[in-house]
C-alpha cells in the first residue's frame, strides 16, 4: 500500500479498523506472554489504538509506529497528554511518560532508534499489508525487535470476495513467515459475528509467538 492510501483513509475518517475499546484478544491473552510489569511493548502501525492506554494502565511501557500524523495527534489528544517531539531523520518521535511513538514509515525505524522490546502486539499491521509487502515487513519487524515474543491477530476469509485491507492471511502463510524463528501456537480461532465488515464470512485467528527452543 502506498503511504497516500493511509493518509487519505485518515483524512476521510475511513478508520473502521479503529476499535472503541482495548482489543479483546489482547485483554484475554496478555498474561500468556508471561511478562513482568513495566515490560516494553511494540505496536506496529498502531493508529490511535486504545490498546496503548490500556497497556499503560497495566503498568507497561509502549512504543508504537504510525504513518499518519493525524492519527498520532488524535492519539495524544485522547490520552490528554502533551508529548515532547523530536526529529530522528525521517521520523518524528513523540514522547510521554511510558510512551514512545514514532511517526513515519516503519521501514525507516531501526533497532537502534526503537530500543529494547519485550513483546509485540500486532493486531493491525500484518493484515494491513498486501501479500507482496508482508515478507519484507516480517523480516524488518524481527530485525528491529530482536525477535521479541508477540501476540499476532490475523483474519482468514476468501480474498476473492472482498479486497483488503484487512487482508486474509492464512495459517500456512503465518507458518512460512515465522516458523523458522518462533514456536507458534494458535490460541484462538473464532468466526467473526456478521462477517468481516459485515460483508464476508471470516475467522479471527490469534497466535502466540514465543522463542523457539
Amino acid at each position: 500500500m502506498e503511504p497516500e492510501f493511509w493518509h487519505q483513509r485518515w483524512q476521510d475518517n475511513e478508520i473502521g479498523f479503529h476499535e472503541s475499546k482495548a482489543n479483546p484478544a489482547l485483554v484475554r491473552n496478555l498474561e500468556l506472554l508471561g511478562l513482568k510489569k513495566a515490560s516494553r511493548f511494540f505496536l506496529p502501525l498502531c493508529g490511535k489504538t486504545l490498546d496503548i492506554g490500556w497497556l499503560l494502565s497495566k503498568g507497561h511501557r509502549v512504543a508504537g509506529a504510525e504513518l499518519s500524523q493525524m492519527a498520532v495527534d488524535q492519539l495524544f489528544d485522547e490520552l490528554k497528554v502533551e508529548p515532547e517531539i523530536s526529529i530522528l531523520g525521517d521520523l518524528k518521535l513523540y514522547q510521554a511518560p511510558g510512551l514512545d511513538l514514532f511517526c513515519g514509515d516503519i521501514f525507516d525505524l531501526t533497532a537502534e532508534i526503537l530500543g529494547p522490546v519485550d513483546a509485540i502486539f500486532d493486531r493491525a499491521a500484518l493484515v494491513a499489508l498486501p501479500e507482496a509487502m508482508r515478507e519484507r515487513y516480517v523480516s524488518h519487524l524481527m530485525e528491529i525487535s530482536a525477535r521479541a515474543p508477540q501476540l499476532l491477530v490475523t483474519f482468514v476469509y476468501d480474498q476473492a470476495l472482498m479486497p483488503g485491507p484487512p487482508f486474509s492471511v492464512s495459517d500456512e502463510e503465518v507458518g512460512r513467515h515465522y516458523d523458522d524463528h518462533y514456536h507458534l501456537r494458535q490460541i484462538e480461532n473464532k468466526a467473526i459475528p456478521d462477517g468481516l465488515k459485515g460483508l464476508v464470512p471470516a475467522e479471527q485467528h490469534v497466535w502466540l509467538l514465543n522463542h523457539a527452543t
